[in-house]
C-alpha cells in the first residue's frame, strides 16, 4: 500500500505534535513553516547572550510529552491515556528529579518547578501556590482564614469537574451537536457551565482568594469573569501533575520534538509561507489537494492540516467560494481572545536581590475592572497585572554568567482596539519596568539593564498571522467551547483539518497536544485507517473500529 502524504501548516507545538502522530499513523508528512525556525508562538529570541522563550513557558501533564517521545514510525498511539489511579489523590505529586519519563529523557530534561507560582498582591503580600494540601491551607489561613471552609467545598467541586471534564472527557471530540448534548446534563449538575468567577465567588469571600483561584484561564486567553467553570479543572491539572520546565527553555522542547519528528521520517521546511490551501472538486466534493507557497511552489498532498490561526486559515488561505460553513461572516463573528505585550529583558544579578520565583504573578490594584477594560472596553488601563518569568533562577544557561534573563507578560486588548502600538508600546514598556523597579521587585533595574525588547499585538498579527492580533485564538467563552468551538475537521472541505489552540479542546500546551491526538483520530476514522499498523503499512479499519 502506498504511503499517503500529509502537509502540516505551521510548526507550533500543536502542529509538530500532529505531524509526529501522522508519521506514526503511516503517513509521509511535511511541515511548512513561514518563520526561519520552528515553534510558532514558542519561537526563541537569542540576543546579547540571552535566550528568551517568546511564548509558552508553563509545562504541565508531562506524560503527554512522554507519549509523543514514545511514538514509533508506523505505530500509532491513539488510545485514551492511561491515567494512574493516584491522580485524584491530592497528596501524590512529583517533587524533584527529571519528571519527563524515560523516552522524553533521551531528548531533554524536564524538571518540576516549586512553587508553581508566587502570586503577589498589590499590598505586597503573596501566596505561594505549590499544590501541597497542607501548604495551601496554611496560606489561606494566613491571608484569609474566613475562606478555609469555602476552599474545602471548592476543592471537592473542582475535583469532580476535573474527573468528568478532563479525565473522562478530555479527549472527546465534539464533532456533532448530539455529542455535545449528551454531556450537558453532567456539566450542568457539576455547575461547570456558569462563569468561573461566579463559582469562585460562591466559595471565597476575600478578593485575594478569588484572584488566586481564578487567574489561571488568563494563561490560555480566557477572561476569568466569563470562561465557563469547567476551567476550574486547571486547578486540579496543576496540583496533580505540577508545573514543569524544560532545561534550555520551551525552545529546547520544540527542538527535541523536531528531532524526534525527523527521526520518525518527517520533513521540516522553514521560510515556507503558505499563500493558499489548494482545493479541487472531486465527485461533487471539495477536496484539499495541497498548498501553494508564497514563492509560487506547489506541494501536493493527500490531506492538509493547518496549525495556523483558525481565522487566518479560512480568511486568507481558503478561497471564499469553497467555504459555505466557515464563511467570512461567521469567522469574523467569533470572539477572539485578548492579546499580550511581552517585554524581554536581561539584567545583572545581585546577591541581595529580592526573593522572586521562577513564575511570578503580580496582580494590580484592580481585578474585575481591569479584566473588563482588557476584554470588553479594549483600552489601555491605568494599571496592569503581569506574569514575570525568570527562568535563570532554575537554569543559569539562559543568560551570560552573572545575569538573569526574564520576560514579563501583560494582558492587553487585541487589535480590535484603536490602540497605536507603535506609540503605546514604548510607553507601556517603560511603565512596566519602572513599576518593577519602584515597587522593589527588581531594585535599580534601569542601571542593571543589559537588554530590553518587546512584542505587542502587532507582532501576533503581522508575524504570527493571528487574526486581529489575538494571543490565544478564539476566546474560550461558553458559546465557543466544545462543539461550539472551531472544529478540528473542516466542515467545508474534505481532507482539510485544523489543530492547535483555536480548535478543540482549546489553548495551553497540554491542550494543543490533546488537539493533535483528536485531529489524527479524525483522520484515521475518515480514511478508514486502523491505528493498529501491521508491518509498517496502514491497514483498512476493522469492522469493530
Amino acid at each position: 500500500m502506498t504511503r499517503k502524504k500529509a502537509i502540516v501548516i505551521g510548526s507550533g507545538i500543536g502542529g509538530i505534535s500532529c505531524a509526529m502522530r501522522l508519521q506514526s499513523l503511516g503517513f509521509d508528512s511535511e511541515i511548512v513553516e513561514k518563520l526561519d525556525a520552528p515553534g510558532g508562538r514558542a519561537y526563541v529570541r537569542r540576543v546579547d547572550g540571552f535566550t528568551f522563550d517568546m511564548g509558552p513557558t508553563v509545562l504541565t501533564v508531562p506524560h503527554f510529552i512522554e507519549e509523543l517521545f514514545s511514538l514509533e514510525r508506523d505505530h500509532a498511539m491513539l488510545g485514551e491515556p492511561d491515567f494512574p489511579a493516584h491522580v485524584l489523590d491530592e497528596n501524590s505529586r512529583v517533587r524533584e528529579g527529571n519528571s519527563g519519563g524515560p523516552n522524553t529523557s533521551r531528548y531533554l530534561d524536564v524538571m518540576p518547578i516549586l512553587p508553581f507560582y508566587r502570586i503577589y498582591f498589590d499590598d505586597g503580600t503573596f501566596f505561594d501556590y505549590d499544590g501541597d494540601p497542607v501548604s495551601t491551607r496554611e496560606q489561606i489561613k494566613r491571608l484569609a482564614p474566613e475562606d478555609l471552609e469555602g476552599y474545602e467545598a471548592f476543592h471537592e467541586q473542582a475535583r469532580a469537574i476535573f474527573k468528568r471534564g478532563f479525565l473522562e472527557l478530555g479527549y472527546t471530540y465534539f464533532g456533532s451537536l448530539g455529542s455535545m448534548l449528551g454531556v450537558v446534563p453532567d456539566l450542568l449538575k457539576l455547575g461547570a457551565v456558569q462563569p468561573l468567577f461566579s463559582l469562585i465567588s460562591k466559595y471565597f469571600k476575600s478578593d485575594k482568594m478569588r484572584q488566586v483561584f481564578s487567574f489561571e484561564p488568563l494563561l490560555v486567553g480566557g477572561n476569568p469573569l466569563k470562561v465557563p467553570a469547567i476551567y476550574a479543572m486547571i486547578h486540579f491539572v496543576e496540583k496533580t501533575w505540577g508545573i514543569h520546565y524544560a532545561k534550555g527553555g520551551t525552545g529546547a522542547l520544540v527542538q527535541a520534538m523536531i528531532k524526534k519528528y525527523q527521526e520518525l521520517g518527517g520533513k521540516l521546511h522553514l521560510n515556507a509561507e503558505v499563500a493558499q490551501i489548494n482545493v479541487e472538486k472531486r465527485s461533487g466534493k471539495r477536496v484539499a489537494t495541497g498548498v501553494t507557497l508564497a514563492d509560487g511552489r506547489t506541494l501536493e498532498a493527500d490531506l492538509v492540516v493547518s496549525n495556523a490561526d483558525y481565522a487566518t486559515t479560512y480568511l486568507k488561505m481558503v478561497e471564499a467560494k469553497h467555504r459555505k460553513i466557515n464563511r467570512d461572516a461567521l469567522v469574523k463573528f467569533r470572539k477572539q481572545s485578548m492579546s499580550l505585550m511581552v517585554i524581554y529583558f536581561g539584567y545583572e544579578k545581585r546577591d541581595n536581590d529580592p526573593d522572586l520565583r521562577h513564575h511570578n504573578i503580580i496582580l494590580g490594584p484592580r481585578y474585575e475592572a481591569l479584566l473588563t477594560e482588557i476584554f470588553d472596553k479594549k483600552v489601555i488601563s491605568p494599571d496592569f497585572s503581569q506574569y514575570l518569568h525568570i527562568p535563570t533562577l532554575t537554569d543559569p544557561s539562559m543568560a551570560p554568567e552573572g545575569h538573569h534573563a526574564a520576560y514579563t507578560l501583560i494582558p492587553v486588548p487585541n487589535n480590535q482596539s484603536d490602540i497605536d502600538w507603535s506609540v503605546e508600546g514604548d510607553r507601556l514598556c517603560d511603565r512596566v519596568l519602572t513599576f518593577l523597579e519602584a515597587r522593589g521587585y527588581i531594585p535599580d533595574l534601569a542601571a542593571r539593564l543589559k537588554h530590553k525588547s518587546f512584542i505587542t499585538p502587532d507582532y501576533f498579527e503581522q508575524v504570527l498571522g493571528s487574526h486581529v492580533g489575538n494571543g490565544f485564538g478564539v476566546e474560550p467563552v461558553l458559546t465557543q467551547t466544545a462543539f461550539f468551538r472551531p472544529h478540528n475537521k473542516s466542515e467545508d472541505i474534505s481532507n482539510l483539518y485544523l489543530v492547535g489552540q483555536g480548535t478543540q479542546p482549546g489553548g495551553g500546551t497540554p491542550s494543543v497536544m490533546m488537539s493533535a491526538k483528536m485531529t489524527v483520530r479524525e483522520i484515521a476514522r475518515d480514511l478508514a485507517i486502523d491505528p493498529a499498523i501491521v508491518n509498517g503499512v496502514p491497514q483498512p479499519a476493522r469492522a469493530a473500529a
